[in-house]
């Protein structure tokens, strides 16, 4: 498999056969798209984009990415907070629209779609989970998302060899994903309870690959999130939180792997990077 590249190699063809499969939290659509989103989108050649914190009614979100796309999209029931969505080239066979909790049901942070590739069913999810903070109900909601997952990811990968979990997941797995993982071992997003459930979904229990981790290697990052204060960016003072996650035989059909980090702090559209992935069916 290919090592993970970054913007010089943004614009790779993609391989006869390749479903390339896209990844990034807007921090709202609407804003992503006033900051040069549909700029990056248009020379992509993307078949499916996973989009997190939507942050934008329905008609705003088909609005904005036109008709060229078939959108699954769940807002969150509080308005202007989270929303997941998959835009697809091709119709999705089925789709589902949360994780199965009723006490998520409302929340806007799991989406599901089938596909049909090459005659091989594809279950893609496009997943926000909580941001969290210490010692509050947002950790306890983060922690029970996180422990739904422990359930729903095998129940996934029994009805399917090829699923990919995609997503702003919020947390960093191990010291190769935080720039500053020192500074934030007490800090929600690398805490030891939350990486633990990682070593779960990248273990022998649960089964699933970090794609881009496995594509990478054992280097720093390639970090997707940089905090918009101070010099985060510029200085790559990143977080690796955003994922591709696939059953064992998708992993293994993935190939050139990008983060496209933008050029300069002020040519971002979001304080996450897409993560771009191609499967080779």
């Amino acid at each position: 498999m290919d090592q993970v590249s970054t913007a010089e190699e943004q614009n790779q063809a993609k391989n006869p056969g390749a479903v390339r499969v896209a990844s990034v939290n807007l921090n709202g659509i609407r804003a992503s798209y006033r900051r040069g989103m549909a700029d990056w989108l248009k020379d992509r050649d993307i078949d499916i984009l996973t989009m997190q914190e939507v942050r934008a009614p329905d008609e705003i979100v088909r609005e904005l990415l036109g008709d060229d796309w078939h959108i699954l999209h769940a807002e969150a029931e509080a308005k202007g907070r989270a929303g997941v969505a998959i835009a697809s080239r091709q119709a999705p066979q089925a789709t589902r629209e949360h994780i199965g909790e009723d006490y998520f049901k409302t929340s806007g942070r799991w989406v599901e779609a089938d596909f049909d590739i090459n005659g091989e069913q594809v279950t893609v999810v496009s997943a926000y989970v909580h941001s969290g903070e210490v010692n509050s109900p947002k950790q306890d909601d983060k922690y029970r998302f996180l422990e739904v997952m422990t359930t729903k990811l095998p129940e996934l990968k029994a009805t399917s060899k090829h699923v990919l979990v995609t997503g702003d997941l919020n947390v960093g797995h191990t010291e190769r994903d935080i720039k500053n993982w020192k500074g934030n071992v007490k800090n929600s997003g690398f805490l030891p309870e939350e990486r633990a459930y990682f070593d779960r979904f990248f273990g022998e229990e649960i089964g699933f690959k970090d794609v881009a981790r496995e594509l990478a290697g054992d280097v720093d990052g390639p970090y997707t999130w940089w905090s918009y204060r101070g010099k985060a960016f510029d200085n790559d003072t990143g977080w690796r939180i955003d994922y591709q996650m696939a059953t064992p035989d998708l992993a293994a059909l993935a190939s050139n792997a990008v983060v496209d980090r933008a050029p300069t702090y002020d040519t971002r559209f979001s304080d996450h990077a897409p993560l771009v992935i191609d499967y080779q069916f």
